[in-house]
């Protein structure tokens, strides 16, 4: 199983008009493969991967995998509420040629899927099926529901199943994944605010949307903290949380897109219902880059 240790990004879907955009997001790749990223979440939540039929998903998996260098792995957004279909869009993307699959909690029926033994039920199931090592994802903040550390080391011991990307920012929680699951599992977080600390307990690492916009400098981060070298991560990190409470915290995803375009790469609109910032929130979202240091 490769491991999963560093910086990932979830890139974001370039829509343009009601479509997909899968060239805009092969032009995206190609900029951050400049920087050391260790690879890629194509449909994530930062991907409003909900709002995507099959068929553009299946459009956009294939425009990653053509864009995205063998020596970055490439993690497929898959999950859904039903195991069935969650096998059958894991089963979709290993044929186009992801790496490995990052599963969402189902969540709809919240009181059923909330049950320790329903997660596990699910997770199994789909590791069983899969022919690609599979990734939780554990977001409670969208989908209400925590998947507890017990449960995590529990669907853990499945030889499929690699790691977790929580991003719950817990980090007494991520300790306690950290310490009950085994070394061959790759705990990631998912906020840029809980990295270096997570690395100080001996995460694998982060998918962090905040690196869209700031990849480089998060892959310093990790670079340092792995080297011994706190105190330079630390004041970079502390340059970066101003993106997490001006652009990632105000505006969403619809705030990073508009960064993402201020810096040179293809960002583009929001998919309805969700927002894309313009006016006064542009001049505002600029101010913030040249703060950090990232325009």
């Amino acid at each position: 199983m490769s491991s999963f240790d560093g910086v990932f990004i979830p890139v974001t879907t370039p829509f343009s008009g009601d479509d997909v955009a899968p060239a805009r997001l092969a032009a995206n790749l190609r900029k951050w493969n400049a920087t050391p990223l260790a690879g890629y979440v194509v449909l994530g939540s930062t991907g409003e991967f909900p709002m995507l039929s099959e068929a553009e998903r299946d459009r956009i998996l294939t425009s990653a995998r053509e864009a995205i260098p063998r020596d970055r792995l490439f993690l497929a957004g898959t999950g859904t509420d039903s195991t069935l279909n969650t096998i059958r869009q894991t089963k979709r993307a290993a044929e186009i040629g992801a790496d490995a699959a990052i599963v969402i909690t189902p969540h709809y029926f919240t009181r059923a899927f909330g049950q320790a033994a329903t997660q596990v039920r699910h997770y199994i199931a789909v590791a069983d099926a899969s022919p690609i090592p599979i990734m939780l994802y554990n977001f409670p903040l969208n989908t209400g529901i925590n998947l507890e550390p017990d449960t995590v080391a529990k669907i853990a011991m499945h030889p499929n199943v690699c790691g977790i990307k929580d991003s719950s920012g817990n980090i007494p929680q991520a300790a306690q994944i950290i310490d009950q699951t085994p070394k061959t599992f790759h705990v990631l977080v998912g906020a840029a605010s809980a990295l270096l600390p997570s690395l100080a307990i001996g995460s694998a690492g982060g998918i962090l949307a905040l690196g869209l916009i700031s990849a480089r400098e998060f892959c310093d981060v990790y670079a340092l903290a792995r080297g011994g070298r706190w105190d330079e991560a630390r004041e970079i990190a502390k340059r970066m949380m101003v993106l997490d409470r001006g652009i990632a915290g105000r505006y969403g995803i619809g705030g990073l897109k508009a960064a993402l375009e201020l810096q040179g790469f293809y960002g583009g609109p929001c998919r309805p219902p969700l927002g894309t910032p313009d006016g006064d929130a542009i001049d505002d979202i600029k101010e913030v880059l040249a703060t950090a240091g990232l325009l």
